[in-house]
């Protein structure tokens, strides 16, 4: 397994913002003021028309946000899944608002000196321009992580499911696309308190759980201990994702716009077939978050990867934080979707954590905003990540995974 390398020194800022230029601002392209006129008026056109509402699907054990759009045959129909953590709709979703930046205090610095998040994603779109050679199967394996509340003869105490996930797309003619989900599964208690609560209640080998639905929170069983992996082929044809409403081939994804502007085009209309009418900013740039996040993790072209970054840097309400630790310790920098979700744990928010020093996706996570009762009474506190997926590896590959002899389909 191959882990992605700890940051580097700070990056130079100048040399950052010059190389995270829009194209409409390359001084080759203003040849007159009329010309500059124009494009400045283009410019902020566009900012101002960042509006509308996002989607939000579901999943049992997590979510899957990485670029994690598997496609599946069911009923003989194409279906594109993504999955997510149980959740109901934005608890309060903001109007349009101006754009934020988190800034914190760079380690060691002097206290007149500080870092800006949006700085260091540029910094990661600069990075994500340079990419190693196509291959046969694009690659990634990820850590994950779900908690829950679950309850047992009385007793209150938080549970955690952890395993791992390898997902290995193929890119070839001949070559199929395989997910792999829940190596080394493991459920059981989230700490040493927890684990005393489950085992004064007589550890059971099931407890019993709220569940996030439409029409409220429903109870049901959660069995404790290992789990079996499951197997799942993610491509149809040649079609090997899912972008917005749309599969794509391979072919499709190199063919993706390759600036910032071009690419938030793209996604835009894809945007206005998947949701329709717009609803509100906050909307808009969740879903242009979600699919600029989704498309870094994917084997498009490293020009694509870059727009995607400089995209999400540019949405209106998403806030981009410098300095903050993924769920396995690696320092990166934050971008959190607008507004919160509500879940039977309570009030939580979505953070993306990324590398700007390698340009790589660490991981994606949903973390506590205001514990609800139960959560509390389990121990769970404001700022507890309460399901993450951690990328350890992404690559290309010339060979297929192997597929364990007790996995099933």
């Amino acid at each position: 397994m191959k882990n992605f390398p700890k940051r580097s020194a700070r990056p130079d800022v100048m040399k950052v913002l010059a190389d995270a230029r829009p194209d409409a601002l390359d001084p080759s392209r203003l040849t007159d003021p009329t010309r500059q006129q124009q494009d400045f008026a283009r410019i902020v056109a566009e900012t101002a028309a960042e509006t509308a509402d996002g989607h939000v699907t579901r999943r049992r054990n997590g979510f899957r946000p990485l670029g994690a759009v598997a496609l599946v045959a069911v009923a003989a129909s194409v279906v594109a899944v993504v999955g997510t953590v149980d959740r109901q709709a934005p608890a309060d979703v903001p109007a349009a608002q101006p754009r934020t930046s988190g800034v914190s205090q760079s380690p060691g610095a002097p206290a007149d000196v500080r870092v800006d998040g949006h700085i260091e994603l540029l910094s990661a779109a600069r990075k994500a321009e340079t990419a190693p050679a196509e291959g046969t199967y694009w690659q990634t394996t990820t850590e994950s992580e779900n908690v829950d509340v679950a309850e047992a003869d009385g007793q209150v105490f938080a549970v955690h499911t952890t395993s791992t996930e390898e997902w290995s797309v193929g890119v070839r003619p001949g070559t199929g696309s395989l997910m792999i989900s829940g190596l080394h599964s493991v459920t059981e208690p989230r700490t040493a308190a927890d684990e005393a609560r489950w085992k004064a209640a007589g550890a059971p080998r099931t407890v019993e759980i709220e569940t996030g639905q439409k029409s409220g929170t429903l109870k049901r069983g959660y069995a404790m201990g290992t789990g079996r992996p499951t197997v799942m082929r993610t491509n149809i044809a040649d079609k090997i994702y899912a972008v917005g409403p749309d599969n794509v081939s391979y072919k499709q994804l190199r063919a993706l716009p390759s600036t910032s502007e071009g690419l938030r085009r793209y996604l835009e209309e894809l945007y206005a077939r998947d949701n329709g009418a717009d609803s509100g900013t906050s909307g808009r740039s969740t879903w242009m978050l979600r699919q600029a996040g989704n498309l870094v993790t994917m084997p498009v072209k490293p020009a694509v990867r870059a727009a995607a970054y400089r995209i999400m840097a540019d949405l209106p309400g998403v806030h981009v934080v410098g300095h903050v630790t993924d769920p396995l310790g690696r320092e990166g920098v934050g971008v959190e979707f607008p507004g919160t979700y509500r879940t039977p744990l309570g009030t939580t928010k979505q953070r993306l954590v990324v590398d700007p020093a390698t340009g790589a996706m660490l991981s994606d996570q949903l973390l506590l905003v205001e514990p609800s009762a139960r959560a509390e009474a389990a121990g769970l506190k404001a700022g507890t990540s309460v399901n993450y997926q951690a990328t350890t590896r992404m690559s290309w590959g010339e060979h297929q995974i192997t597929v364990p002899k007790n996995a099933h389909s």
